[in-house]
């Protein structure tokens, strides 16, 4: 199964406690709560569901689900 960005959102708001309806695309996460732990959780599921290389600095550097899609190669 390809990853999505409707899946990210999802993944992020499972590890936030939040509803995916409730987490801007566009948003920094970071303002929602998501620290170092929960990204480092949410890059070892992708690598391991999804093969996805992208890692924890790469996605740190830019806390937001529009910005994160093309680096894990999601689909729209």
């Amino acid at each position: 199964m390809a990853l999505t960005v409707a899946k990210i959102r999802t993944d992020v708001a499972d590890v936030l406690g939040e509803d995916p309806a409730d987490l801007p695309l566009d948003e920094n996460l970071l303002d929602y709560g998501l620290d170092s732990i929960r990204i480092m959780t949410l890059v070892e599921r992708w690598r391991r569901e999804h093969g996805t290389a992208a890692g924890f600095v790469e996605l740190a550097e830019r806390p937001t689900i529009a910005d994160w899609a093309p680096l894990l190669g999601a689909r729209t």
